[in-house]
């Protein structure tokens, strides 16, 4: 009942567009589209800081780097050497291939990782970026101490990432355009129907597989962690690292007012944003 439901009602909203669609249909490729993006995957910081701050003839870690093409983006921002990092396997060939071609491959790269045990000496980087990334960490306590052990004492970590009560927070826009979808229907559900809107695509057993870390019969979303922007504060004040800058953006600046009222406000938050340094940094 609850799956036809959503079913019914995900009819009448159209879908955001969304990197898998565009290269299902043969429009871009996931690699293009980040790339195409890349100005949007720092904006939120450049009231802190700037693109050459954050990447001129800096070593630079991009964790969570999907098909690369963030990773290609900031290395045309004057970065001595960008290295992207994924716990998707699949997706280190794709990177590569992707980076040769924008002529990028002697600047880039592509490792894949689990982001808790870098392949890297300490005080390595001097910039680490994870964006949109905080959200689908399984340990993300652990990824930030790793963090911090392979960055450079005078460098910075860059995090930003859609909190898990925005609109679109279970990241499944490719099939449902629901917004708080994930408000009103069981994870259970979430599974059934998304397995279903996705069983004819060409890429359909792809899209499972990330969704369900691998298991084609499970019925949860193991590629998210629920993070709040209340536990990521949690997290920031426990860990050994200093927040250099925080922010809470609203959905829209209208809606600012709304992300005052406990209970009300964690969705409608678009993005949470963070600049950290090693506590003896200063």
């Amino acid at each position: 009942m609850s799956v036809g439901l959503l079913l019914f009602l995900n009819r009448f909203f159209p879908l955001p567009r969304h990197p898998f669609n565009l290269e299902s249909a043969g429009r871009e490729s996931y690699a293009e589209w980040q790339f195409r993006m890349g100005q949007r995957t720092i904006e939120f910081f450049l009231d802190y800081t700037s693109p050459e701050d954050m990447f001129a003839d800096r070593r630079v870690l991009d964790v969570g780097s999907g098909g690369g093409g963030k990773t290609c983006y900031y290395a045309t921002l004057g970065a001595r050497g960008v290295w992207g990092v994924d716990a998707v396997e699949a997706y280190r060939d794709r990177a590569e291939a992707f980076s040769a071609e924008k002529g990028l491959a002697d600047r880039t790269t592509f490792i894949a990782a689990d982001a808790r045990k870098l392949p890297f000496e300490d005080d390595f980087f001097d910039t680490i970026i994870m964006n949109d990334t905080f959200e689908h960490l399984e340990a993300p306590e652990a990824v930030l101490e790793e963090c911090g052990r392979v960055l450079a004492a005078s460098g910075r970590i860059f995090i930003n990432f859609p909190p898990y009560y925005h609109p679109h927070g279970a990241h499944l826009t490719d099939a449902i355009g629901i917004p708080w979808v994930h408000v009103f229907f069981s994870e259970k559900t979430l599974v059934r129907a998304y397995r279903r809107l996705v069983a004819d695509l060409p890429d359909g057993a792809e899209r499972l597989a990330l969704r369900l870390g691998g298991d084609p019969e499970s019925e949860g979303l193991a590629y998210l962690n629920g993070m709040t922007a209340g536990r990521f504060r949690r997290i920031l004040a426990a860990s050994d690292m200093e927040t250099l800058h925080y922010r809470e953006h609203p959905l829209r600046s209208f809606m600012a007012p709304l992300t005052r009222i406990p209970g009300l406000r964690e969705g409608f938050l678009r993005m949470v944003v963070a600049v950290l340094s090693p506590a003896e940094s200063g």
